[in-house]
């Protein structure tokens, strides 16, 4: 694994809001922007992470990164980021942010724009370069991708001579069926409400052919009747029972461990759930494919990590060579083969050596090319937990699907009008 050389930064900062672009002033609290460094994320589950940190801290003594790992839940993330910015602490340097964090981060100054011409974006996926944008300018650098699959048991599917599902008719049909034959549960996602909720709601409606945003944010687009059908797909499951009813308590790792188990015949996760599977005892019975959708294949979230440098960090200039460092082709090469994660360097997705190893390469770039961003808006946190909330009381029966989502667009639309 080779080390991107150090890069001399030009770029230096006016002030704790100001970006590291060209033709910056130099100000850096009495210091020359250089030195340790906190890299503040959420927990590496898979161990990855350590390793590629450890080869930059032989290599800088004088600059060392300290991973410091912050819950596994997106929301719990979130929370501790934002109070430490908020206090305007010196403490974290580096940001791995959720990929729908970048416009609220930047809004509030809390992270620095960053010099497009540093980085070889051009390289990179475009859907995840967007992520990292706002309001035409980079404030943050892609570092991992995501994108809902759904995993099936393809040893069940193929005993059945069937394919695995395209349509949301199609996925209810085999769960039923099948579910009852081999007496597994049929379909879960990740039903508990947080962020993860969220997503399946959205994706739900995007593979119903809606949206529940405009892509700039600014207005409310959810139409009543597409958000709906998406509703009532997950709601019917539960209804109806395919859903197991347990789902509801269910997160990333819940429903990971339910069909590494051999409790589901579906699931809906991210990619990093694909390496463990491989190591459980399903291996070699299981496979990924797109998510369906109403008539034919859905459209997932866009998910993943982006690296920011803190606004109020003394040592931006070395957070910058790090994040060239950890964004480089031979580390993302690391975050599909130690981590199990999406790259988001395009040319791994087409490696033929990387696509006999990882055969779902190929359904994953579609899957990630097609997918679409959730709700892009300065307040997405506020957007977030109304989404969750909603949609939980839906799915727990206490409010139909058609009064969730009018009463969700009114308060969306309060949120969305509101200074």
């Amino acid at each position: 694994m080779r080390r991107l050389a150090p890069v001399l930064v030009a770029a230096l900062l006016v002030s704790g809001c100001a970006g590291l672009g060209e033709g910056d002033a130099v100000q850096t609290g009495g210091t020359d922007g250089t030195g340790p460094m906190t890299f503040a994320t959420g927990r590496d589950t898979t161990g990855y992470m350590q390793p590629l940190i450890d080869k930059w801290n032989r290599e800088h003594p004088k600059e060392q990164v300290s991973l410091l790992e912050l819950p596994e839940a997106a929301d719990e993330q979130r929370a501790q980021m934002v109070a430490n910015l908020q206090a305007r602490s010196e403490r974290y340097d580096v940001l791995g942010l959720d990929v729908v964090w970048t416009a609220e981060f930047a809004d509030a100054g809390w992270i620095v724009p960053l010099d497009r011409s540093m980085f070889p974006l051009d390289k990179l996926l475009q859907p995840v370069v967007d992520t990292a944008l706002y309001q035409g300018k980079l404030y943050a650098v892609p570092y991992t991708s995501n994108a809902g699959l759904l995993y099936y048991r393809k040893d069940i599917l193929s005993a059945e001579h069937l394919k695995p599902p395209k349509t949301w008719a199609e996925l209810r049909e085999q769960a039923v069926r099948l579910g009852r034959k081999y007496k597994l549960d049929g379909y879960a996602g990740q039903f508990l409400p947080y962020e993860g909720l969220t997503v399946n709601f959205a994706e739900a409606v995007q593979s119903a052919g809606g949206e529940i945003l405009s892509p700039d944010g600014t207005r409310v687009t959810l139409d009543l009747r597409t958000a709906a059908t998406g509703l009532d797909f997950l709601v019917g499951g539960l209804r109806q029972g395919w859903i197991p009813q347990e789902s509801l308590s269910y997160k990333e790792e819940e429903s990971r461990l339910a069909f590494q188990q051999g409790k589901l015949l579906f699931a809906r996760n991210w990619p990093h759930a694909y390496g463990p599977a491989t190591r459980s005892s399903i291996a070699g019975k299981f496979a990924v494919t797109r998510l369906p959708g109403l008539d034919g294949p859905g459209s997932s979230t866009l998910g993943g990590l982006n690296l920011a440098i803190s606004a109020y960090s003394k040592h931006q200039k070395s957070a910058l060579d790090f994040i060239r460092y950890f964004t480089g082709l031979a580390n993302e090469r690391s975050v599909l083969t130690e981590g199990s994660f999406p790259p988001v360097w395009a040319e791994l997705y087409d490696d033929p050596a990387l696509i006999r190893r990882y055969p779902y390469l190929p359904v994953l770039k579609q899957s990630i090319m097609s997918a679409r961003p959730r709700p892009v808006s300065s307040k997405y946190d506020q957007v977030s937990l109304v989404i969750s909330s909603a949609v939980s009381d839906a799915l727990n029966l206490r409010k139909p699907s058609d009064e969730t989502v009018a009463t969700l667009k009114q308060q969306l639309s309060e949120i969305i009008r509101t200074p």
